[in-house]
């Protein structure tokens, strides 16, 4: 079934309601997303990688990292300015490279070893305050570290889940990223945080693009107030 020529526009539903019907018409146009097997120091690497550039970039930086370094300790003690090397293509490198680093000097002062394992055994709110803490990491990254590496109901906001909710009027137009975290946690379902984090970025790449977004190939334009509003739906 086509799930934009099946659309009616969604008035009147409560919010909880709209995030479940706009999931499941995700899940329609892009598949159920899984998380992938990988270890919370190497998604911590990756995110910090990913910051303000593509996906595609940020994969080749982390390629070239592992393949120059045989582990993270190899890697915690190279000069900053030979792992900026490694990762120029995913820009910033300087900045990111000196991340990288103090990342990986801190969890090994904190646990001896390079390891994220222990944030298993902490309750949420514990394990963020800890990724918070380390210098560079800020709440996407910690949020995408915990959900996706321990399966912790935490709800990452990047700039395209960011951007989309505030389209559909899931979140009001002038709220905050940290705002806006707290009030999507509280009306999506715990056990489809991955599902909605995911698919919300395939659809802001894809459809609801920052500039010019593509209405007519939306398959969430009944739900979206943007839209409604703009064509007096």
């Amino acid at each position: 079934m086509d799930p934009i020529s099946n659309l009616r526009p969604a008035q009147g539903l409560d919010q909880m309601s709209k995030v479940k019907a706009c999931i499941k018409i995700l899940e329609d146009l892009y598949g159920e997303p899984k998380a992938e097997k990988i270890s919370p120091v190497d998604l911590l690497v990756i995110t910090i990688l990913s910051q303000n550039t593509s996906d595609a970039n940020s994969l080749r930086a982390y390629g070239n990292l592992r393949r120059a370094y045989p582990d993270f300790e190899t890697m915690m003690n190279v000069p900053a300015n030979e792992l900026a090397d490694k990762i120029r293509v995913g820009g910033l490198s300087e900045k990111k490279a000196r991340r990288i680093k103090d990342a990986l000097v801190r969890i090994q002062e904190d646990f001896g070893i390079i390891t994220l394992e222990p944030l298993q055994e902490m309750g949420l709110d514990e394990a963020k305050r800890y990724l918070l803490s380390i210098k560079g990491v800020g709440p996407k990254t910690a949020s995408v570290v915990l959900l996706f590496a321990f399966g912790k109901p935490t709800l990452p906001v990047d700039t395209h889940v960011y951007r989309v909710s505030r389209r559909l009027g899931l979140v009001p137009e002038k709220t905050s990223v940290e705002v806006a975290q707290r009030i999507l946690e509280g009306i999506t379902p715990t056990g489809e945080y991955l599902s909605f984090h995911v698919n919300m970025i395939r659809h802001g790449r894809k459809a609801c693009r920052a500039r010019k977004p593509l209405h007519q190939e939306c398959g969430l334009r009944g739900f979206c107030d943007c839209y409604l509003r703009e064509h007096k739906v």
